[in-house]
C-alpha cells in the first residue's frame, strides 16, 4: 500500500497554536457551499473543526485523516460526528459522496494522482470537490532557511521535503486527467502570521517540519531551530510576529 507522508502530530499544539489552519479553511467551506443533507467527505480533517462547520450548515460529513492523534482529538471534541483513520491515497467507499472537501491536507500527499483517484471514486457523478492547500512557492523562504542550517548537520533538506506544491496549471491538468471539470482555480500569496510571538516559528517547525530533522537529539533539534530562526529573522519576523510565506491553491471542480 502506498503511504502518504506521515507526521508525528501533536493535536493539542495544533489546536492551540496553529488554529489559523481551520480559520482560513472557512473560506473553502464557502466555496463548496454545502447543502443540508449532503454527504461530504472531509479529506485530511485534522482535529475536526471544519468537519463540525460542515455539520453546522446541515451537511452529513465524514472526516478522515492519517493521524491517529488528530482523529482521537476530533472524536473527543465532536463525539456526535463520524471520523476514521484512513490513508487518503487509498481510501475507498461503497456509498458515494455528494462532495469532497479538503483544507491544508493535499500538499502532504506525495502521490497526487492517487489522491485525485480517491476523490473521483468517492464522488457521485456531478459531485463537487473544493480544496485549498500549499501551491508553488509555498514556505519557500522557510525551506531555504532549513536547508542552509541543516547542511551543517549533514542533512540534505531537499531530500527530506515531504510536500507536494504544484503550480495551478499542474494541478488543474491533473484534475482534468481524472475526469474533473475545473470551475475555479486560484494561486495566491497569503503571508500568514504565526501565534505566540517569538515562539511562533518554533511551533510551526515542531508541527510541520518533523521530516527535516531525522536522527537529531532533542538538544540538537533545539539548537537547529534557534539557528533557523536567526537565519530567517531578517526576512520573516515583523513587529514581534513570525509571518510564514504561504502560497495557496484554491480550487473548485466537478466530477464530469
Amino acid at each position: 500500500m502506498t503511504e502518504q507522508s506521515i507526521q508525528t502530530w501533536n493535536a493539542d499544539l495544533y489546536d492551540n497554536q496553529l488554529g489559523f489552519v481551520a480559520e482560513y479553511g472557512k473560506d473553502v467551506v464557502g466555496l463548496l457551499n454545502p447543502k443540508p443533507g449532503e454527504r461530504i467527505l472531509d479529506l485530511g480533517c485534522g482535529t475536526g473543526d471544519l468537519t463540525k462547520e460542515l455539520a453546522d450548515l446541515g451537511a452529513d460529513p465524514f472526516g478522515i485523516d492519517l493521524s491517529y492523534a488528530m482523529i482521537e482529538k476530533a472524536k473527543e471534541k465532536y463525539p456526535e460526528l463520524a471520523f476514521s483513520v484512513e490513508n487518503a491515497e487509498t481510501f475507498r467507499t461503497a456509498e458515494p459522496f455528494d462532495a469532497v472537501f479538503s483544507n491544508a491536507a493535499l500538499h502532504w500527499m506525495k502521490h497526487p494522482d492517487l489522491a485525485a483517484e480517491t476523490i473521483r471514486l468517492a464522488l457521485r457523478p456531478g459531485g463537487r470537490f473544493a480544496a485549498e492547500f500549499g501551491g508553488k512557492g509555498n514556505v519557500e523562504t522557510i525551506i531555504h532557511g532549513m536547508q542552509t542550517v541543516l547542511a551543517r548537520y549533514g542533512i540534505d533538506a531537499a531530500e527530506r521535503n515531504p510536500w507536494y506544491f504544484p503550480s495551478i496549471g499542474e494541478y488543474s491538468s491533473l484534475l482534468e486527467r481524472h475526469g474533473f471539470r475545473v470551475q475555479f482555480a486560484l494561486h495566491f500569496h497569503r503571508p500568514t502570521p504565526l501565534r505566540d510571538g517569538e515562539r511562533g516559528l518554533s511551533h510551526w517547525l515542531t508541527s510541520f517540519g518533523d521530516d527535516f530533522f531525522p536522527g537529531l537529539s532533542a538538544g540538537e533539534k533545539e539548537e537547529a531551530f534557534s539557528r533557523i530562526e536567526d537565519e530567517l529573522r531578517p526576512l520573516l519576523f515583523r513587529d514581534g510576529v513570525w509571518v510564514a510565506d504561504y502560497w495557496r491553491i484554491r480550487v473548485l471542480a466537478v466530477k464530469a
